[in-house]
């Protein structure tokens, strides 16, 4: 088996590091996410902040590379469009 170069020993050390961070901003984007839908359709008094932490949420994932710019907006437009009808 062939040594392993410092070079690649940092690119496995950067790439463990930045999936770990993606990881974390992806899944708390799918949390906040699902925790506005279903406020939503409970129709509780917290929708309008849970909407807006999703929001939060979502710009963070995209901040740190953990989704697609147009992936996030898409999510968002879904939540707001959501909120509005039920409100409506």
């Amino acid at each position: 088996m062939p040594k392993k170069k410092r070079s690649a020993l940092k690119r496995i050390r950067q790439t463990r590091r930045r999936t770990a961070i993606k990881t974390l901003a992806r899944s708390s984007a799918r949390t906040a996410a699902k925790a506005a839908r279903d406020a939503i359709s409970a129709g509780t008094g917290e929708t309008k902040d849970l909407v807006r932490k999703a929001a939060s949420a979502l710009d963070k994932a995209v901040k740190r590379g953990g989704l697609h710019k147009n992936a996030a907006r898409r999510r968002k437009s879904r939540i707001a469009r959501q909120a509005a009808k039920t409100k409506a």
